[in-house]
């Protein structure tokens, strides 16, 4: 709102005062205010107290000081509601997680009701023992799907990449889903060519995106609905496309299909259960695997489709190349291998694992005998090191990485909890190159890491 100090005088404004008083809490409606009486401290004082968000602009002012501050304020604005529409997604969701949680332990509490009752009766202990089994597997997949998305999001697994022929993936997907597919009488088709289609990727991961795409399409295509599945090589990009004559949807759900919380909107009954994480999963594992999804819908009733995209390995031995091209990198002595030495497994294990999401070939070493030894052998070209190792301090295990052949010209870098400068000059004295101080800033490591 942008208006004049007498609009907003206490004898003028109780209009005003009354509105912004009933905005809801999450409302912080900026007021912007010409006026000539900004020196005027009690009545600065008082109009704050009434309007809350209030920013005086004294007149004159310059159109250029004027437009900047507006623009200011929409943006924070701007950033009100969506705030509100991501704590609005946030509790639909939580809302959703306590339902779908809730649901398997209705039946395995009266399975277990019925064991108490009916302990002689064998027929109705194994028919008690199957209701908790399938409740329990049930709740485990709802439990893997929160675990798999935080994970993934945040960059915490590791994928076992290799050359893989797309056409398997798509072929094992499709067996994940059969049972649905036929459950809800749908017609499948599938369209591949004839000759191989590699990818380079992580084969677990890629069969998980797929099924959950093709699981996606027949839950919310009515029974007797028809999906179809087509693979095909554009460019350099292979294209899997997955579409659908089910429910569709409105472009606002297709332009937040992927977020997380937004697949929290479905309807009051939600027959077919879930969480709705399985889209927000294979966007991001399609990106980690150097590629990209989209969502399209004519609208509500006319179907959906999606569209993967993977970068195409052309070679049809592409994995002998690549095998090939990995033994030269290895051997090359500019090659980036990175060693951790730290004791403390956890912490060496986390940094290895987001090293390696970056792109690094890391190894992880616990003692200060085994990184020597592993020097000795594979000549890392970067070594981050802890100080306080058990059996050799990390000083001194700098200065003995120095005298190695292997290893007298790699980046040592201190990787430690002790960060007085009489530490940084010790270790500066030993032959590292860095100190870094435990907790260590990642993007700070890996743009040393870049330098290197």
């Amino acid at each position: 709102m942008l208006t004049a100090d007498d609009v907003v005088a206490p004898n003028r404004s109780a209009g005003l005062t009354e509105f912004i008083a009933r905005q809801p809490p999450w409302s912080d409606l900026p007021v912007l205010v010409l006026t000539r009486i900004a020196s005027d401290s009690r009545w600065y004082m008082d109009a704050h107290e009434r309007l809350r968000n209030l920013t005086l602009l004294e007149s004159p002012i310059r159109p250029s000081t004027l437009v900047s501050t507006v623009r200011a304020a929409v943006r924070a604005r701007e950033r009100q509601y969506e705030v509100h529409e991501a704590d609005r997604r946030k509790d639909e969701f939580l809302a959703m997680l306590g339902h779908e949680l809730r649901n398997p332990l209705a039946p395995i509490g009266a399975a277990a009701q019925l064991l108490a009752l009916a302990s002689a009766d064998v027929g109705k202990v194994k028919m008690a023992s199957q209701i908790i089994a399938r409740q329990v597997k049930h709740m485990t997949s709802l439990i893997d799907d929160l675990l798999d998305v935080a994970r993934v999001t945040r960059g915490l697994i590791t994928l076992d990449r290799e050359v893989i022929d797309i056409r398997q993936i798509l072929s094992e997907a499709v067996e994940q889903v059969d049972s649905m597919m036929r459950s809800r009488s749908h017609t499948l088709t599938l369209e591949m060519p004839t000759c191989e289609i590699n990818v380079q990727g992580d084969r677990k991961r890629l069969v998980q995106v797929f099924a959950n795409v093709l699981h996606n399409a027949a839950k919310y295509t009515p029974n007797g609905g028809t999906i179809a599945a087509s693979m095909s090589v554009r460019g350099n990009d292979v294209v899997v496309e997955v579409a659908d004559n089910g429910i569709g949807m409105n472009p606002d759900v297709v332009a937040h299909v992927f977020e997380l919380f937004a697949q929290a909107e479905r309807s009051a009954d939600r027959s077919q259960g879930g969480l709705g994480l399985g889209l927000s999963l294979v966007e991001s594992l399609i990106k980690s695997h150097g590629g990209s999804v989209q969502a399209f819908s004519e609208g509500l009733g006319r179907g959906s489709r999606f569209t993967i995209r993977l970068p195409h390995l052309v070679s049809a031995a592409a994995d002998h190349v690549i095998a090939q091209m990995e033994a030269a990198a290895s051997d090359v002595p500019g090659s980036t291998r990175i060693m951790i030495v730290d004791d403390n497994q956890d912490a060496a294990d986390a940094l290895a694992m987001v090293l390696q999401v970056a792109g690094y070939e890391v190894v992880v070493q616990y003692t200060a005998g085994d990184a020597i030894a592993h020097a000795k052998e594979h000549a890392p070209t970067i070594c981050l090191l802890d100080i306080g190792l058990p059996d050799m301090n990390g000083n001194e295990l700098a200065g003995a990485l120095r005298q190695l052949p292997q290893t007298a010209g790699a980046m040592l870098v201190a990787v430690t909890g002790y960060g007085q400068q009489d530490d940084k000059d010790r270790s500066r004295a030993s032959g590292f190159d860095h100190h870094l101080v435990k907790p260590i800033d990642v993007d700070q490591l890996i743009d040393l890491l870049s330098k290197a």
